[in-house]
């Protein structure tokens, strides 16, 4: 875990006792603390007095090894699956990753207060949390999950920092395999939740779009009231199969929620919100019609938890992106979009659409996508060949390993010779600066966008050194 997810709010304290109730672990040779417990954690090089260390078992690591260490280091305290020779109070658990769950789990039972919100789909689900975080925060102290906190392990650790002031809940589950959202939802316990969309994310893992939707659908079985669904999706149907709750919302085209007279600008849409509540107009400050669509979701979202229809706009409006999700950054004469967060095909292809809407000589700087398993050769040929092909693109740069397949899907069409593809960044980086110089002194926009391993930020922050 990385230090940029650590939460340095201050934490409900736990007790010796709650956290054997909460794990059915036992104190080793009945050696418990005495005493408020701080926090508990994974990351052993943050573990203090005061702190619990879980310590998690992987593939390739065992945090066992580093008990020790956390007792040198102050720690009093470790969450372990099996005894270590170490001077610490051991807190003996059957499998430590099921002991951080069920510690989630306990915290959330214990805040009965809360309203909660879970969300997943394939693409735009950090979005759609920001804004729905931007309409509750305003209203209430509100729990949102972190950077990529959305998986077996993140979701627990988000679950640990309830504290009783929160009156909303924000839940951003992800899927990795079959049967991580339902572990995770059974968690969360959400009051609302739901599926975004159904693309082409993670295809590797599940073996298709069929086995994603049925990974994802896991989130309809530990729904309290309403479930949201998208209206106008390929698996609409399949999704609708999977509710379990009375009360139903859709969003999206023909859907309870939907957009219309929408326009768009540059770096900003206006559209009117339709909703059983009635219809406002909203500004998004968001670049791109599926951002339009996250919108539509938030607003279900919030609607189903009870919020007001002039609540919700005035937190729509003022929603800021996640950082490298289409930010906008004017350097010298030049326009950089960073959206190097993460990738997939879908969020590909809307990305290019917003670039299209800029002004000046238009460059998409694509790195690889990642987790599309046996078809991401053709992925990307359909990416090659789909991004020449958009209106207002002068030039596409493919950087990777699969920049090649994507040239090939380019070469397919008649506008092959938009694409250049280059197998790694220091190659990539001369044709760019090449490029500007050419087309001096007219105005650029760049759009760089890649999955998370690419490190796409790094090539951008490179050319901009460059200017």
């Amino acid at each position: 875990m990385h230090t940029s997810t650590t939460s340095t709010a201050t934490l409900e304290p736990w007790t010796a006792a709650q956290l054997a109730q909460a794990t059915q672990g036992y104190w080793l040779n009945d050696r418990a603390p005495v005493g408020e417990i701080k926090r508990i954690l994974t990351d052993s090089r943050h573990a203090e007095a005061g702190d619990a260390f879980l310590a998690l078992k992987g593939e390739r690591f065992d945090a066992h090894d580093f008990v020790a260490q956390v007792a040198e280091q102050g720690c009093q305290i470790a969450i372990v699956s099996q005894a270590v020779d170490a001077d610490i109070c051991q807190l003996v658990v059957e499998d430590t990753r099921l002991a951080l769950g069920a510690l989630g789990a306990y915290r959330r039972a214990q805040n009965s207060q809360l309203k909660v919100i879970a969300l997943t789909g394939s693409s735009g689900k950090t979005t759609t949390k920001e804004m729905l975080g931007s309409i509750l925060s305003r209203l209430a102290p509100t729990l949102v999950t972190r950077g990529n906190l959305n998986n077996d392990l993140g979701v627990p650790m988000m679950l640990l920092e309830l504290r009783a002031e929160h009156q909303y809940a924000v839940m951003e589950l992800g899927a990795s395999h079959q049967g991580e959202i339902d572990y995770t939802s059974n968690l969360v316990q959400p009051h609302v939740a739901g599926i975004l969309n159904i693309g082409t994310a993670h295809m590797g893992e599940f073996g298709g779009r069929d086995g994603i939707c049925r990974a994802k659908s896991e989130i309809y079985a530990h729904i309290s009231e309403t479930s949201i669904v998208p209206a106008h999706d390929d698996f609409a149907q399949d999704i609708r199969n999977a509710v379990k709750t009375d009360h139903v919302m859709s969003f999206g085209q023909d859907g309870d929620v939907f957009a219309t007279n929408i326009e768009l600008q540059s770096q900003s849409a206006t559209f009117t919100l339709n909703t059983p509540q009635g219809a406002k107009v909203v500004n998004l400050p968001f670049a791109g019609e599926h951002n339009v669509q996250n919108a539509t979701a938030a607003a279900a979202f919030a609607l189903s938890i009870g919020i007001g229809l002039d609540d919700i706009v005035v937190g729509l409006e003022h929603a800021v992106g996640a950082k490298g999700r289409l930010n906008f950054i004017k350097h010298k004469e030049f326009l950089f979009i960073d959206d190097t967060y993460n990738a997939n095909p879908t969020s590909m292809r809307a990305a290019a659409d917003v670039l299209a809407q800029q002004d000046g000589i238009r460059v998409m700087v694509m790195g690889d996508i990642g987790e599309l398993g046996a078809s991401a050769a053709i992925e990307h040929y359909k990416l090659g060949r789909d991004l020449v092909s958009v209106k207002g693109l002068n030039f596409v740069v493919t950087v990777g390993e699969f920049a090649p397949a994507a040239q090939e899907g380019a070469r397919s069409t008649q506008y092959g010779k938009k694409m250049q593809a280059f197998l790694n960044q220091e190659q990539a980086l001369p044709f760019l600066i090449n490029l500007i110089e050419t087309h001096q002194p007219q105005s650029m926009s760049f759009l760089f966008k890649g999955s998370r391993f690419t490190h796409m930020e790094t090539l951008m922050a490179a050319l901009m050194e460059k200017l």
